[in-house]
């Protein structure tokens, strides 16, 4: 029976490096790999903080299985290995195990962890899943379970509109991502902190005093209110301490982008470094937005430029129905960062590329100067200028008009 048991180990590791793996850009709605339910054992997991709801559909066996878990990857990896021995004894030949998970706050590392072990682990968009439009309907982890399964099913089963599944990226992907995401909540932190001092000011009637500067400390000393008095010693000492926590943000941003222009000089010709490098060619766009694009949708494998604008959240939602027609705006299915950054950098690019071909398609169609057509069309510009880009630095294509700076 070990030997038994471990042939069948190795079966079942090997088989899924024999099946074909989708190609870069495949769209993740539905399996491209036969499901043979006589040979597969399905599992979805409910994850939460303190416990691991597992439940399985198992070839010979007619009960579904279900388990709670305390959370241990070991505990649900022996699980799968019982239930797989459990459908051994009833006589079926297992070849495959697949699981799937909710993406969430635990992110992808159960995934990889699970895909070194043989396991055939899949991530699904929590917002694929269609669910009970009921004012108020029944949420159990029992009830999600059984939600997740029957979407998982349908979607192994090569169906399509059961539900999507997300990418698992690589440690390294994740972790290029790391410097942009933590610089871009420090310039959150950072202006609120100035916000703070600013109104904390103003509520003594002092609206000239500049937060920023790199001797606001010792000018502080010297503030005085309308009145001529000085700052009451708790207000001093609480804008102290804020003023110093302001200049610790500030070196952690400046720490990180000292850290990025090292990696660009060091490993000028590397993939993602090259391609930042050329994205920040182009006038109006500078190396944090670059790495921004390149880091969170250019270096993602896209099957088209409907899928780039998809994930980039620049896709509009229609509402029809009969013969109602409207539009409700932004979809904001997508990456938020990206769509912010790609408003952001629409609006700079009509600054700096006056007469590239995407400006003038732009003026020419917000020509009556209403500022509800300028925002509806800044959209349709982000749109366009994210798929110009991903054309750009991965088939070569030139972006028309667009002025470069000359290569360093």
């Amino acid at each position: 029976m070990a030997t038994s048991s471990l042939h069948l180990t190795m079966e079942c590791r090997d088989a899924p490096a024999k099946r074909p793996r989708p190609a870069p850009g495949q769209a993740l709605s539905r399996s491209l790999v036969a499901l043979d339910q006589n040979s597969t054992i399905i599992a979805v997991v409910e994850l939460s903080q303190s416990t691991w709801l597992v439940a399985g559909m198992l070839p010979g066996i007619e009960r579904q299985p279900r388990k709670k878990l305390e959370p241990s990857p070991e505990r649900l990896l022996a699980l799968l290995h019982r239930w797989r021995d459990e459908a051994v004894r009833a006589g079926r030949t297992i070849t495959r195990i697949a699981l799937a998970f909710e993406a969430g706050r635990d992110g992808f590392w159960l995934a990889r962890w699970l895909a070194a072990r043989g396991i055939e682990a899949h991530v699904i968009h929590a917002s694929s899943v269609a669910v009970s439009r009921e004012h108020r309907r029944a949420k159990t982890d029992r009830l999600d379970t059984e939600l997740l399964k029957r979407g998982f099913l349908g979607w192994l089963r090569g169906e399509r509109g059961h539900c999507s599944m997300a990418r698992v990226p690589t440690i390294a992907e994740e972790d290029a991502k790391r410097p942009n995401r933590e610089r871009d909540c420090l310039v959150g932190e950072r202006t609120r902190i100035v916000n703070r001092i600013k109104s904390t000011l103003a509520r003594l009637g002092i609206r000239n005093f500049k937060p920023t500067l790199r001797k606001a400390a010792e000018r502080l000393a010297t503030v005085h209110t309308p009145e001529g008095m000085p700052l009451p010693p708790n207000t001093l000492a609480e804008l102290q301490r804020d003023i110093a926590r302001l200049g610790f943000v500030v070196s952690q941003i400046r720490e990180i982008e000292d850290a990025r222009q090292k990696r660009l000089e060091h490993q000028p010709e590397t993939g993602p470094h090259a391609m930042v490098r050329l994205l920040a060619r182009s006038v109006g766009v500078g190396v944090e937005t670059a790495d921004l694009l390149v880091h969170e949708v250019l270096l993602r494998p896209m099957r088209d430029r409907r899928a780039v604008a998809r994930y980039a959240g620049l896709t509009g939602s229609p509402d029809e129905s009969g013969a109602r027609r409207r539009e409700q705006g932004l979809a904001r299915a997508g990456n938020a960062r990206v769509r912010r950054g790609m408003i952001q950098l629409a609006w700079r690019f009509l600054m700096f590329q006056k007469e590239s071909a995407l400006a003038l398609w732009y003026r020419a169609r917000t020509a009556d100067s209403r500022s509800g057509t300028r925002k509806t069309m800044i959209v349709a510009l982000a749109r366009k200028l994210i798929i110009a880009l991903w054309r750009f630095v991965t088939a070569g294509e030139p972006l028309e008009g667009v002025v470069l700076r000359p290569a360093s």
